[in-house]
C-alpha cells in the first residue's frame, strides 16, 4: 500500500514538471508569410512579338486569386469584345486570358492588372503586373505622363481614366462620344498618370471620370479634361489636365399632366428663354402662368379655366429647338394653396422667404405685420419672385431678437383667386458675437475675381465679386474651418463658367488657398490669399 502511494506521488510530480515546461512557450506556427507570389512562366512569353495567340496563361508558384478585376484591369488599347479572365471567385496557380476580339495589326497591347493579383492564403499583392505583347515585329516603348487636377474642386476623383486618341485620317472631334481610344491608363494615388507602350504619332490627350466606365464620353454623367492642342509623341512634356463637368445641352424631355390645370414640362440643361405656347383652341378668357420647381428641372404651366378636352397640344421653343407635345387630360385633384417658410434663423442682412404651392398673383402689404420681441412693429418690404413662386420679405433686424411674422387673411392671393387664411411665422437672430468676420487681402489678382469661402463639402458659404485689390470683407460668418477660392471671371458675368469640349473652351481658372482658415465666434480673421500663377 505504501509503495502504491509513493508511485502515485512520483507520477504527480512528473506531471507537474512536464506541465510547467510545456507552459513556458507557445506554438506560433512560424512567421507570417509576407512574400508575394512569383511568376514561373508565361505562355506566350511576356513582351512577345508577332503575337497571334487566342489564349494567354500566366503560371505562379502558389495559388493566387483575382480581386476586383473589373475595376483594376486596364487593357490598352481597349478591346471591343472583352476578354475572359480566370480564375473568378476561386484560387488557381494559373491566370488565363482568352481573347475573342480581332487584334489590330502592328499594335502593342498591354494588360495592366493593377492591384488585382494576390496570393490565396495571406493576400500578399503582386502589384502592377503588366503583360505586354505586339502583333507586329517590335514592342512600342514610348510614353506620355502628367497629372490630372479638378477645375472646380480642391480634391480630385480617384482612378481617372487618361486616354489617347490617334490623330489620323479617320479622326474627328466627336469620336470621343462614339469610339474607344487608342491607349488607356488610370491615375495613381497622387493623380499622376503614365501611358506606356505607345507608338510614335500625333494624339488627342484627354481624361474622363466616368459614372459607367466604357471609355467614351457621356456628357450627362461624366467629367472630361482635354488638351486643346494635339500632342506629339515622343515628347518630354509633363502634361496637366483639368477635369470639369460640362453644362448639359438643352433638350426638352416630356410634358405630363401633374394635377388639375397644371402641366409639368421636364427639360435638361438651361431653361432660360424657354417658351411654352399652347396650340390647342382655347376660350377668350384663357390665361396661363409659368413657375419653376425648386431643385427640379421642371417648369409648371398653370392655366385657367378648366378645359373639357381629351388632350392639349403645346409648342416648346428654346433658340433653334422647337418641340411639340401632346398631353392627355384627365380629371385630377386641384392643388391646394399651401405656404412654407424657407428660413427661420436669420443674419441681419438675410431676407425672410415664404414659398407657395400654387402661383401667387397679388400681395396686400397692409395685411402683413412684423413685430419683434419688444412688440415694436417693423415695416417689411415685400417682393414676389414669380419664377420660384415665393414672397421675399426684408425688414430691419437687430441681434439676439425674435420676430413674429403674421399674414392676415387676404394678404396673398394666387392665380386662381384663392387667398390665404391667417399665417403666423417666427424668425430669430443671433448675437453678432456668435459669428466671425473675415478680411481677405488678395495677391496676384487678375480682376474681376469672385472670392469665395467654401466648406469641406465644396459648398459655397460666402461669395463676393471684386474688381480691384481692395480687401474683401465677409461679415457674420458661421464659425468653422473653411477654404478660400478665387474664380477668375474672364467673361465678367459674375459666375463660374465651365468648359466645353466641342467648342474647345476650357473652364475658367480657379485658385485655392494653400491652407484652410478657421473662423471663430467673436473674432476678426485676417488672411492673405496669394493666388497661384
Amino acid at each position: 500500500m505504501g509503495k502504491k502511494i509513493a508511485n502515485l506521488g512520483f507520477l504527480v510530480v512528473v506531471s507537474m514538471i512536464l506541465s510547467h515546461c510545456a507552459n513556458r512557450g507557445t506554438t506560433t506556427g512560424g512567421d507570417k508569410d509576407v512574400t508575394p507570389p512569383v511568376i514561373i512562366k508565361s505562355t506566350p512569353e511576356n513582351f512577345s512579338i508577332n503575337f497571334d495567340a487566342q489564349e494567354i496563361q500566366i503560371e505562379f508558384d502558389e495559388y493566387v486569386k483575382l480581386k476586383n478585376i473589373q475595376k483594376q484591369l486596364i487593357i490598352s488599347p481597349p478591346m471591343n469584345i472583352e476578354p475572359e479572365i480566370s480564375p473568378v471567385g476561386t484560387a488557381s496557380k494559373v491566370i488565363t486570358i482568352k481573347i475573342f476580339d480581332t487584334l489590330q495589326s502592328n499594335t502593342t497591347y498591354a494588360f495592366n492588372f493593377g492591384e488585382s493579383i494576390a496570393d490565396n492564403n495571406e493576400g500578399n499583392l503582386f502589384p502592377y503586373y503588366k503583360y505586354v505583347f505586339s502583333t507586329g515585329n517590335y514592342i512600342d516603348s514610348l510614353s506620355v505622363s502628367g497629372i490630372v487636377s479638378d477645375a472646380l474642386n480642391k480634391d480630385v476623383d480617384e482612378r481617372v481614366a487618361v486616354l489617347l486618341y490617334e490623330v489620323d485620317s479617320s479622326f474627328y472631334d466627336s469620336i470621343v462620344y462614339k469610339q474607344k481610344p487608342k491607349y488607356i491608363s488610370v491615375t495613381d494615388s497622387v493623380s499622376g498618370f503614365n501611358l506606356e507602350n505607345i507608338k510614335k504619332g500625333s494624339y488627342l490627350l484627354m481624361a474622363l471620370k466616368e459614372e459607367s466606365p466604357n471609355y467614351t464620353y457621356q456628357q450627362k454623367t461624366d467629367k472630361i479634361a482635354y488638351r486643346k492642342q494635339f500632342i506629339t509623341v515622343p515628347s518630354d512634356t509633363a502634361y496637366v489636365l483639368k477635369l470639369f463637368k460640362e453644362s448639359i445641352d438643352y433638350s426638352f424631355v416630356r410634358a405630363r399632366q401633374a394635377s388639375q390645370n397644371k402641366i409639368a414640362f421636364g427639360y435638361e440643361g438651361a431653361f432660360e428663354s424657354m417658351l411654352i405656347n399652347i396650340l390647342s383652341d382655347i376660350p377668350d378668357d384663357f390665361s396661363s402662368v409659368i413657375t419653376k420647381e425648386i431643385e427640379k428641372d421642371t417648369l409648371n404651366y398653370w392655366y385657367r379655366p378648366k378645359l373639357e378636352v381629351d388632350s392639349l397640344i403645346f409648342e416648346v421653343i428654346r433658340g433653334q429647338s422647337i418641340d411639340t407635345a401632346v398631353v392627355r387630360i384627365k380629371d385630377f385633384k386641384s392643388d391646394s394653396l399651401v405656404f412654407k417658410s424657407l428660413s427661420s434663423t436669420l443674419k441681419l442682412q438675410d431676407s425672410y422667404i415664404i414659398s407657395a404651392s400654387t402661383p401667387l398673383k397679388y400681395i396686400d402689404e397692409s395685411k402683413v405685420r412684423v413685430m419683434d420681441k419688444d412688440s415694436i412693429f417693423q415695416k417689411p418690404m415685400m417682393v414676389l419672385d414669380s419664377i420660384i413662386n415665393s414672397i421675399v420679405l426684408d425688414f430691419d433686424k437687430t441681434e439676439k431678437n425674435s420676430y413674429n411674422i403674421q399674414l392676415l387673411p387676404g394678404a396673398l392671393t394666387d392665380f386662381y383667386g384663392v387667398a390665404n387664411d391667417t399665417l403666423n411665422y417666427k424668425a430669430t437672430t443671433k448675437l453678432q458675437s456668435d459669428y466671425g468676420n473675415v478680411r481677405i487681402t488678395v495677391r496676384n489678382g487678375v480682376y474681376p475675381l469672385i472670392v469665395q469661402i467654401i466648406d469641406n463639402k465644396g459648398e459655397v458659404v460666402e461669395s463676393q465679386m471684386v474688381s480691384d485689390a481692395t480687401p474683401v470683407d465677409f461679415k457674420d460668418v458661421k464659425p468653422g474651418v473653411y477654404f478660400l477660392r478665387a474664380i477668375f471671371d474672364t467673361n465678367q458675368n459674375g459666375g463660374y463658367d465651365t468648359g466645353n469640349y466641342l467648342s474647345k473652351i476650357q473652364p475658367e481658372r480657379i485658385s485655392y488657398a494653400s491652407e484652410p482658415i478657421e473662423v471663430r465666434s467673436g473674432w476678426d480673421t485676417i488672411e492673405e490669399f496669394v493666388l497661384a500663377d
